[in-house]
């Protein structure tokens, strides 16, 4: 629970700002209360009575925002739920509650004829939260065991996003709303993050455009923010009192920290207290998948050294100067070389480490020389009409126009 408590004055102040406080979360962008007739008319659409809870949310407000971190386990899988909206009725594209709740009822038809029975036209699960169409948050109103679960689904994307969910899954959040809330946590603090992208930033960002441009108090927002931060998960405690073992989820929190941190000193000391690096970190890479990935290049060598696994396609993940010792470590643990990975380290500036790869290609009976020369061009051809797009204003690219055009010399220069 938080230590921190707001007079009747200062919740309303945040509510003429848009902030409300439930079950120890900050909602922002916060709509009015729900209207008893609106209520009234989604309970009439329910197999049974909707949660008290979020009755009792809705009662403060319709609808708005959050930012936090969820995460669940889901078909073997270590999923980010992003569960940032509450909707709402009124809203435009994807908030709208009502448009949500006409969607189930019309899959919920579909299935029913599909199945040859007659459509109850009732909800057994409530939508009311979620992100665009990949997620989403139900709450159980079906009369029974289950009723007031809450629950995320999260829809399958194409092959060809690498370690994500390739099928629509679902997994159970807490079992009741409160409960849910509870389980929406910060990963980093995010007034000393670790990257660009975090959870917080939003929610900061709107609090500042409602002190500079609204005249919301700045020693109350200050107050607010505090308030926020509580939901910062505390690994740094069990790890010095050498518990943190005994606790998974925190400890891959830590873990999540050492490798945005590039912090091999981190990892050393993760695998001295007894935590274990095996199983998904991220969608269904390893850890040191998502290391090598994210360049984190002397993390992942610490995890290596602790004997973390590597999995076969490691090597695929490649997106930065990596150097050789750290692709012979990948090798020799369970790594397995591919044409693809030679031409990323071409691209990257990291002819020692293509040069490894290729030869460890040649043993694996692997004729290197014209695979090479396909996934080369292939690659070049990306790299160049992106830099056109960019060039010309119609695209953008997380290497921007200088990084582009280095790889495209890297690789025009490279030579096995």
């Amino acid at each position: 629970m938080h230590d921190i408590r707001f007079t009747p004055d200062e919740l309303s102040t945040l509510r003429e700002h848009g902030v409300v406080l439930f079950a120890d979360r900050v909602i922002f962008d916060a709509q009015p209360p729900m209207p008893r007739q609106q209520i009234d008319a989604v309970q009439a659409l329910c197999a049974g009575p909707v949660p008290e809870a979020l009755l009792a949310l809705w009662q403060q407000t319709a609808g708005g925002r959050l930012d936090y971190d969820l995460s669940l386990e889901m078909n073997g899988n270590l999923e980010a739920i992003s569960w940032n909206e509450l909707f709402w009725n009124g809203s435009d594209g994807y908030h709208d509650l009502q448009g949500w709740i006409e969607h189930e009822l019309e899959l919920a038809k579909e299935a029913a004829e599909d199945g040859g029975k007659p459509s109850s036209g009732k909800l057994t699960h409530l939508p009311f939260g979620g992100f665009e169409y990949t997620d989403r948050v139900y709450a159980v109103v079906e009369p029974g065991a289950g009723h007031g679960q809450i629950v995320a689904w999260k829809k399958g994307l194409p092959p060809a996003w690498t370690h994500a969910l390739h099928e629509d899954s679902v997994n159970t959040i807490a079992p009741d709303l409160r409960g849910a809330f509870a389980a929406l946590q910060l990963d980093e603090d995010p007034l000393a993050p670790t990257s660009d992208y975090f959870s917080g930033q939003t929610l900061l960002g709107y609090l500042d455009d409602r002190h500079q441009d609204h005249g919301l108090d700045l020693d109350l927002m200050d107050k607010l923010v505090t308030f926020y931060c509580h939901a910062v998960v505390d690994w740094r405690t069990p790890l010095a009192e050498g518990t943190l073992r005994h606790h998974p989820s925190i400890a891959r929190v830590a873990l999540r920290h050492a490798i945005a941190a590039d912090d091999a000193g981190l990892v050393a000391e993760l695998a001295a207290s007894g935590v274990g690096f095996d199983g998904p970190h991220q969608g269904s890479a390893l850890a040191t998948d998502v290391a090598v990935g994210h360049g984190a290049f002397a993390a992942a060598a610490a995890l290596v050294r602790a004997g973390a696994p590597v999995a076969a396609d490691a090597l695929r993940n490649i997106d930065g100067q990596i150097a050789p010792e750290l692709t012979s470590a990948l090798l020799a643990n369970g790594a397995e070389p591919n044409v693809t990975a030679i031409v990323k380290c071409a691209a990257c500036g990291a002819p020692a480490s293509a040069h490894l790869i290729a030869d460890a290609c040649a043993q694996a009976g692997i004729d290197v020389a014209p695979a090479f020369v396909a996934e080369r061009d292939a690659m070049l051809l990306e790299l160049e009409t992106t830099l056109a797009q960019m060039q010309d204003g119609t695209h953008g690219h997380y290497l921007g126009q200088e990084g582009l055009a280095e790889r495209i010399e890297h690789l025009q220069t490279f030579r096995l």
